[in-house]
């Protein structure tokens, strides 16, 4: 059976809830768990030939980015600890959180990815995508997709 989960969170109420079965599933199960949050890099925004600056330096997103990680992460492993649930958390920047997931994935050993699903259709689903998808078609790592 499974032995360790990567999880990742957005920091959602949906992402919340997929945490709190992930933890359940990991509790029943005897894993571990490794929730996983990916930051948002800082961009520049091009606009003709000028440039439109973001108000905030790259540093000071970072920061941002940093602390509300940190926060969305803390709120896991209060969640895994009250549930005595073995747990780590960790964070990366990157411009496509889909090759975030599976490079933590795979760096931390994770045997599954517990993943949540929107569960999208139609038109929104493909001018959206999904971080979902794009994990299931590029990792050799398992994907339990939790749909509630």
């Amino acid at each position: 059976m499974f032995k360790h989960l990567l999880v990742p969170t957005d920091g959602t109420e949906f992402s919340t809830t997929t945490v709190q079965r992930a933890i359940k599933f990991a509790s029943e199960t005897g894993a571990r768990v490794t929730f996983f949050y990916a930051k948002p890099d800082y961009s520049v925004v091009f606009y003709g030939e000028g440039v439109l600056v973001d108000p905030n330096t790259p540093q000071s997103f970072a920061e941002h980015a940093d602390k509300h990680a940190a926060e969305i992460l803390a709120t896991c492993q209060a969640m895994a600890d009250l549930s005595g649930v073995s747990c780590e958390t960790k964070s990366a920047t990157g411009e496509l959180p889909y090759q975030a997931i599976i490079e933590c994935a795979e760096q931390s050993g994770c045997d599954l990815i517990f993943m949540a699903s929107h569960g999208r259709r139609g038109l929104s689903a493909l001018l959206l995508g999904s971080e979902t998808q794009k994990v299931l078609t590029h990792t050799k790592i398992p994907v339990l997709v939790y749909r509630s």
